[in-house]
């Protein structure tokens, strides 16, 4: 660097550390990260996880999902463009704080009932009616429904219980409340007498019990369903308290996430591998009891989700490499939360516009479609990630590369260069999921594209004209530059 300075003698500081930070990005670039994709699945020193048929789920807020099905003509269809790529629709969960805030009526025909003082707030209070779960009942995925524990009416829930399983034939599971470890906080009337992971789990336990042999169901409990960081309030924890007869009513074990951060810390993959292994000893568990492990309720930014971050093609960026390496790490599906109609930073559709994460969600759909595994070719430890997908018969499907360098639209966009070594034939294809910046938001009129590709304002269609790269392979390999912020679906069939 002495020479670089005798070279530009009247240069201030502040310019050596702008030509220093260009220098390391272009050796960066220009150093190939280097993967090769395994012949067939179950060989090398992998780790290879199942996977769902639909791993990409979406949470509604309780109160809220009769709306979207009813007043968002985009949601059906952005559930079918999903369907059109696995075969299969999306599950879906409806649940959230709501749940432990409604009460059952048979007397109403209505699908909730409720007052509030702006369209924009969630209601305090509500009953639902059989047509709620009728509703329900007509979606052709499977259903995750919640119900209230938390009002401590027991009888009120297992009414209700009846009920959801004669009208959703759909069922999947019915959780029995919503993250309890803050009813106390929220003066739920069951942790009137004191509340601990201890005497929820009790709690759990007891209703568990109670629901399933009403309702001569079994499995049939989605349980878990906290928010807080394991190991406290985590399925370990809550599986140490269930005798033989409790795990024989336990459909899945459930957890809520919502990581939080900046658009650079969040779109890290670095920091996504990280956040993700919290549930490590929580998966073991489960899967220990044969039972899938599931992110309940998850998504960018609590609360809604935050302007500056939730909307923004870097939580897009995020949503599809937390999907993958949630999936990686054995958690069968992941259900990504949608709360208020109109007033929800998170959400990946609405009335009016899309969302960008909606395209993160659909390009990680993209790779594992009718996949049966799932591995990943990097440690997690760098801003560089790929995974490859296999079919039945565990041959590799597809490839996805990610490079999550932040790139906020300023300057100059660098990139990394991938080198895939493995691979047969002469020549692929190669979608490339982009967009001006990180901080590319579509309801603001930014573009973001999967494959040439968009989804229209207002009701999800697909729009442009499907695009594909062509990929030369010489000797077993291919080249391909991955710029920042950006990521490429490679078809290795």
């Amino acid at each position: 660097m002495a020479g670089i300075a005798r070279n530009f003698p009247s240069m201030a500081p502040a310019m050596y550390s702008y030509y220093f930070a260009v220098f390391l990005a272009a050796i960066q670039g220009a150093i190939a990260v280097t993967f090769t994709v395994p012949e067939r699945a179950h060989t090398g020193n992998l780790r290879y996880a199942p996977l769902d048929s639909a791993p990409v789920g979406i949470s509604f807020e309780f109160f809220a999902f009769p709306s979207y099905f009813t007043n968002v003509s985009a949601t059906t269809q952005c559930l079918s463009n999903w369907k059109d790529l696995t075969g299969v629709w999306p599950p879906i969960r409806i649940g959230g704080t709501t749940q432990d805030r409604a009460q059952y009526d048979s007397r109403t025909s209505a699908y909730v009932v409720y007052t509030v003082s702006s369209a924009a707030d969630a209601p305090a209070s509500l009953t639902f009616g059989s047509s709620f779960l009728t509703l329900a009942g007509s979606y052709g995925g499977s259903v995750v429904i919640g119900l209230n524990r938390g009002k401590n009416n027991i009888q009120n829930t297992i009414d209700a219980a009846k009920v959801v399983v004669s009208e959703v034939g759909n069922l999947l599971a019915i959780e029995l409340g919503n993250e309890p470890e803050y009813y106390s906080r929220n003066g739920q009337p069951i942790a009137s007498g004191g509340w601990s992971p201890a005497i929820d789990a009790a709690s759990q336990n007891d209703w568990a019990l109670a629901v399933g042999s009403a309702v001569n169901q079994k499995p049939i409990i989605q349980s878990g369903n906290s928010n807080d960081s394991p190991p406290t309030w985590g399925a370990a924890e809550l599986i140490a308290t269930q005798n033989s007869t409790v795990k024989q009513y336990v459909k899945t074990y459930a957890h809520h996430n919502y990581p939080g951060g900046s658009v650079t810390s969040l779109m890290s993959h670095k920091g996504i591998s990280s956040n993700l292994h919290v549930f490590d000893s929580d998966v073991a568990a489960a899967l220990k009891e044969d039972k899938p492990y599931v992110l309940g309720e998850t998504n960018s930014v609590s609360g809604g989700g935050a302007a500056g971050v939730s909307p923004t093609f870097g939580a897009a960026l995020w949503t599809m490499d937390y999907v993958l390496r949630a999936t990686y790490s054995n958690i069968s599906r992941i259900y990504f939360h949608h709360g208020t109609v109109g007033n929800c930073q998170y959400c990946f559709w609405g009335r009016y516009s899309m969302g960008a994460p909606y395209y993160g969600a659909y390009a990680a759909t993209a790779l594992m479609a009718e996949a049966s595994y799932l591995t990943a070719l990097d440690d997690g430890t760098t801003n560089y990630a790929a995974y490859v997908s296999f079919d039945a018969d565990g041959a590799p499907l597809r490839a996805l590369l990610y490079n999550s360098d932040y790139f906020g639209g300023s300057g100059s966009r660098s990139s990394q260069t991938f080198e895939l070594r493995g691979l047969a034939g002469s020549s692929l294809r190669a979608k490339r999921l982009t967009a001006e910046s990180a901080m590319s938001r579509v309801d603001q009129g930014g573009t973001v594209t999967f494959g040439g590709q968009g989804f229209r304002d207002g009701d999800c269609k697909v729009t442009g004209t499907e695009t594909f790269e062509s990929l030369t392979v010489s000797g077993g390999q291919t080249t391909v530059t991955v710029k920042a912020s950006e990521a490429l679906l490679v078809y290795l069939q």
